[in-house]
């Protein structure tokens, strides 16, 4: 009885939504649990840094501070970059966000399964994670949400079989889609031309495409190009950039949650601000949608105007009012005139 009702709650689950509630309850339970079983290890960490030697301490002191210089150095320069970057992209009217909003998650549980790759975060539905969210380490892509619970989610990482992420190269911005292999060191380029520009050592970032990992971020670099004259696609193997066996600490990537539509409805009205900023004089802003109007003449002044001014522009509606000049240059008499 027991084996029977074991597999018929495996296929529910597996078929059907009515076990969802269930395992969101379980999660509760089983948060518990993680931090328990946690526990030796921190508790080890602890009391080995309070019995760690004097000598050590100044050694990683002195490192940690000869890294926070350099570091520092790069960010410096980093904020050169980052408001060299706003101010092209203001010139260009462009309204993509300049940084993500990002959240720290610590990584509590590794799926036993040794064919599929997922991993347990201390993040979850509470903490305003969805479903899909990009996750990344300090090195590169890491994965996406897959499964929400209140406090913890699972993460489908880039290694998985049944994963695929639309990718291009940095070098030349050839796109391709990098797909898990079941193994945590490797991903595959499929169907790459045999005669595509792609060599060892190139940069695979995101691509963007399918608006659901944002683009630039690193995945993998390019070990192995085979080429074979006998089949139209080459074989590309590549190396994540993310740490996926080892890193513990992620962060989850909030992106832009407009639809297209908005993005474009967004753009358009910074680009019609942008163009009422350019306007110079006594005009008024134009409200959105609304046909701005024609400059009206100027009145005639009584003063002379100066030397060197320019003259001004006659309106166009006024040109066909003028009296086109006789062709022979003589003034018209006053009897013609009065015909």
């Amino acid at each position: 009885m027991l084996v029977v009702l074991s597999i018929t709650l495996m296929v529910v689950d597996a078929r059907f939504t009515l076990l969802k509630p269930v395992r969101s309850q379980m999660g509760l339970v089983l948060m518990e649990s993680y931090h328990i079983t946690d526990l030796p290890q921190s508790l080890w960490q602890g009391v080995a840094s309070q019995f760690g030697s004097r000598t050590e301490l100044i050694a990683e002191n002195e490192k940690l501070k000869t890294e926070a210089l350099l570091m520092q150095g790069r960010v410096q320069k980093l904020a050169a970059l980052t408001e060299q970057n706003v101010r092209l992209r203001e010139l260009l009217n462009s309204s993509a966000l300049v940084n993500e909003k990002v959240e720290v998650a610590e990584l509590i549980g590794v799926d036993p399964n040794p064919f599929t790759h997922r991993i347990l975060i201390n993040k979850g539905e509470r903490d305003g994670v969805v479903l899909g969210q990009p996750v990344l380490d300090a090195r590169g892509l890491m994965g996406q949400v897959v499964e929400l619970m209140p406090y913890t989610a699972r993460v489908l990482l880039l290694t998985d079989t049944t994963h695929s992420i639309p990718v291009q190269v940095n070098r030349n911005g050839l796109r391709a889609i990098a797909s898990g292999t079941g193994n945590p060191e490797r991903l595959e380029l499929r169907h790459v031309a045999d005669t595509a520009d792609i060599k060892e050592g190139d940069l695979l970032v995101s691509s963007g495409l399918g608006q659901r990992f944002p683009a630039g971020y690193p995945v993998a670099t390019v070990k192995e190009v085979i080429h074979d004259s006998g089949q139209p696609f080459a074989i590309v193997r590549a190396i994540p950039t993310a740490a996926l066996n080892r890193s513990r600490y992620l962060l989850l990537v909030f992106t832009d949650s407009r639809t297209p539509e908005q993005r474009a409805s967004d753009a358009a009205m910074a680009q019609e601000a942008a163009d009422r900023q350019g306007l110079t004089g006594t005009a008024e802003p134009v409200a959105p949608g609304a046909t701005p109007a024609a400059p009206a003449p100027a009145a005639a002044s009584p003063s002379p105007a100066p030397a060197n001014a320019a003259p001004a522009p006659v309106p166009a509606a006024a040109a066909p009012a003028a009296t086109p000049a006789p062709a022979s240059g003589t003034a018209p008499s006053p009897s013609r005139e009065r015909n």
